[in-house]
């Protein structure tokens, strides 16, 4: 049955090419290219010289007239917290100012933690390794600072080393994190402050953020011309 199925492939199919070329040597030839398409053709080059000639018509001259936008000449600065990983914001904040006040110089800046946070925060790496050391050396540190015998405390650490080592440093990198954080996000525009974080307690939309932007672009703008 196998045979009789190739044989039949074997030959119906030289068969059913030789009808295909006989039918398509007796079929109508196909209708030759419409005449218009031809007459579109022939007219596109006769089309390019009015378009050459019409494209110096796009120029703008009202925007080369102006010399700027309407931002030129003010300057807006986000002060915000670097470590509070705010600089994502204030990027799209900084793109999207710039984007509606053609002109406008927005400059990016770090807010710094009051005096006292910085101060601790400093501290904390020493007080870091400080505690490594003692755990990694203690038998060693306290004879040389006076006691005849480490005190008791030091040998509930030694007993744990390496969960004293990693909780040490774990938490001296998230106590340092929170004394570098500020949490601001400050905006100002020509030094007069527009928006507060610190006093808002939320971020700015940016709605919000352009209209604030916006009037006081507009109130220097009026006051300059009068």
């Amino acid at each position: 049955m196998a045979m009789d199925r190739s044989q039949l492939l074997l030959v119906g199919l030289p068969l059913f090419l030789f009808c295909s070329d006989v039918f398509n040597l007796f079929a109508p030839t196909p209708s030759k290219p419409n005449h218009n398409h031809n007459h579109n053709h022939n007219h596109i080059p006769s089309l390019q010289p009015q378009q050459q000639q019409q494209q110096p018509l796009l120029d703008f001259p009202a925007q080369k007239a102006s010399g700027g936008g309407i931002g030129l000449g003010n300057t807006v600065q986000i002060d915000f917290c670097a470590s509070c990983s705010y600089r994502g914001t204030a990027q799209t904040m900084k793109n999207m100012l710039e984007s509606a006040f053609p002109g406008l110089n927005v400059v990016l800046a770090n807010y710094p933690p009051p005096l006292p946070k910085r101060l601790l925060a400093k501290l904390v790496p020493v007080v870091q390794f400080g505690m490594i050391g003692v755990v990694m050396g203690g038998e060693h540190i306290f004879p040389r600072l006076g006691f005849a015998t480490p005190p008791a405390w030091y040998y509930s650490l030694r007993a744990n080393r390496f969960g004293t080592i990693s909780s040490t440093w774990l938490m001296g990198n998230f106590l340092q994190g929170f004394l570098q954080s500020s949490g601001a996000f400050e905006v100002s525009i020509n030094g007069e402050q527009v928006y507060s974080k610190l006093q808002e307690k939320r971020f700015p939309g940016e709605i919000e953020l352009r209209d604030a932007i916006g009037k006081r672009i507009v109130n220097t703008r009026v006051v300059d011309g009068f």
